[in-house]
């Protein structure tokens, strides 16, 4: 939509990051609901916004030097619908809501959601963390991340939608480590470039021997089956095609025409940069020849290994 877009970055602190690490399917779920619902009240709020938001939040487990740091990245337009559905209401040039009020907000529901999992029984604790089980233990620990204050960054609008697109297709999909920060693989060690945001976002290189660089990479796998990117608001999956067309009708935005459509060699150079009619090995044409014939089916008996 022809409307600035905001990125809004939700952190959890390290004390709750580490309830977080032994119980990421549960935690997860509730940095998302929490961060969520911190936008949509906060938002509808007419102190603030007064107007029904949209937002595409996307889950990071990691910093830069790969250790576990779970954290929410948020693009959300600059506005919203009016409670009647009748107007677009925009932001403020150049401010969306005010981070503090919004990550109290963030730190109230998030902590009280984490309570009620605890009661639920639904949190699993081992090793230094094994005394979280007793119910004292727990409340002290909600005390102190009570009594923190919690990180929330609204950075400057995107320039543009070209730069929200180019933006969502790097992040969205993307691994702890891209191979363009591998600078060395010697003598079982690993080096790579990563930036120290605590000195100013300087490059630095570190190098970790090769099982505690694959130890790192691990931390930041997500439970089987979680969707790590979640759409909020007018942007959620049951109503966004008709809150969309709704939302340009009130912006007199035109309706983006649909991509001309594609082929499989088309789709392929897009995604890739490599062209399918060129041999990978000497560079030369390849030509297509036909289909192949459907492989006959095998005789050997079924053996499924139901581990």
């Amino acid at each position: 939509m022809p409307v600035p877009y905001y990125h809004v970055v939700f952190t959890l602190p390290p004390a709750a990051a580490e309830i977080a690490f032994q119980n990421k399917r549960v935690v997860y779920a509730i940095l998302f609901r929490a961060a969520a619902d911190a936008l949509r009240e906060i938002s509808a709020d007419p102190r603030h916004l007064g107007a029904e938001i949209g937002a595409v939040a996307v889950l990071h487990t990691w910093g830069q030097a790969l250790q576990h740091h779970p954290h929410l990245h948020c693009i959300v337009p600059g506005g919203g619908l009016s409670p009647d559905q009748t107007r677009w209401i925009a932001c403020r040039p150049g401010f969306f809501l005010p981070v503090r009020v919004l990550s109290r907000r963030f730190r109230t529901l998030f902590t009280a959601r984490l309570l009620a999992a605890f009661r639920a029984g639904d949190l699993r604790f081992s090793g230094p963390l094994a005394t979280l089980a007793e119910p004292a233990a727990f409340a002290e620990r909600l005390r102190t991340l009570r009594g923190t204050e919690w990180v929330v960054y609204a950075k400057r609008p995107f320039a543009g939608p070209e730069q929200v697109l180019a933006y969502l297709g790097r992040y969205t999909h993307r691994v702890a480590i891209a191979n363009s920060r591998l600078t060395r693989l010697a003598d079982d060690q690993v080096s790579f470039t990563w930036k120290d945001y605590r000195h100013h976002g300087k490059t630095k290189v570190m190098t970790l021997a090769a099982g505690e660089f694959i130890r790192r990479f691990l931390l930041d796998a997500v439970p089987d089956g979680f969707h790590r990117i979640r759409h909020v608001g007018f942007l959620a999956n049951g109503h966004r095609t008709a809150k969309l067309a709704l939302c340009r009708a009130l912006l007199a935005a035109p309706t983006p025409e649909p991509p001309p459509p594609e082929t499989y060699r088309e789709r392929h150079r897009r995604l890739t940069g490599h062209a399918l009619d060129v041999c990978p090995d000497c560079g030369g044409p390849m030509r297509e020849r036909g289909p192949l014939p459907p492989r006959p089916p095998s005789r050997a008996p079924f053996w499924c290994n139901s581990s």
